[in-house]
């Protein structure tokens, strides 16, 4: 059995005047996960450590965190794949530090909230349910992939400097209904999105996308919105959906 080491970002804001980084040595085996190692520190070396996790298999993406130089799940993340005997780990950037590499995600999902993240079909239910072609499904297909994790939240520059920046994921799941046929909200959602701190303070640098644990066009999601909403300035009588 080999060894590694783990070097964590830890800071406590009720005791610590001061983030400091922590090392500590995991012993690690064949498809041993950069999770499996935190899970080990934690019930063998430092019961104090703290950090999210729930799933374990890259569905629920609470443990995305930043890991040698790029956000990632930890769960999804083999200590053998990163090809080194240090591992490197600090907290999501952007929001608040709670406690060592668990943050408040509360900013994010007031921003998720701000884009109604929810189907407004503008009319009472029927006696079936909606109904969508296979065509109209498959304009759904890979962005309801996205799982919330928040990486691309935490690898965006833009929200460095501009704390009302609506971010990635929230503008990713705007496209998302957006483009879904039983929705019927088209003008109130290209309100919600428009203006300085909604799509248009997005500068393309792909980062969200590069970090995408569902390989997720992020970028792209934002230019479709961006289209649109340009389309319906100087063609305001080819509006569609």
């Amino acid at each position: 059995m080999s060894e590694v080491s783990f070097k964590i970002f830890r800071f406590d804001p009720e005791k610590d005047k001061k983030p400091y980084t922590a090392e500590f040595t995991v012993p690690t085996k064949s498809g041993m996960t950069v999770l499996d190692g935190l899970y080990y520190i934690q019930e063998h070396i430092d019961g104090s450590l703290a950090f999210r996790s729930s799933c374990r298999a890259g569905v629920c993406g609470s443990c995305a965190m930043h890991i040698n130089g790029t956000y990632r799940l930890a769960c999804e993340t083999q200590i053998s794949a990163l090809n080194t005997k240090t591992v490197k780990i600090r907290p999501m950037a952007h929001l608040p530090v709670t406690k060592d590499l668990f943050v408040d995600m509360d900013p994010f999902w007031e921003k998720y909230k701000h884009i109604k993240p929810y189907l407004i079909p503008g009319d009472e239910p029927g006696e079936i349910e909606r109904l969508q072609t296979p065509d109209e499904r498959a304009h759904l297909d890979t962005i309801i992939d996205c799982i919330l994790c928040g990486a691309c939240f935490a690898s965006c520059t833009v929200n460095n400097y501009d704390d009302e920046y609506l971010g990635p994921a929230a503008l990713l799941k705007a496209q998302r209904f957006f483009s879904d046929s039983r929705d019927a909200a088209r003008e109130e959602r290209m309100e919600l999105v428009d203006g300085e701190h909604g799509v248009w303070r997005c500068h393309t640098i792909f980062n969200c996308q590069e970090v995408c644990p569902k390989d997720i066009d992020v970028t792209g999601s934002i230019a479709v919105l961006k289209r649109h909403l340009t389309a319906d300035r100087f063609s305001p009588s080819l509006k569609k959906h």
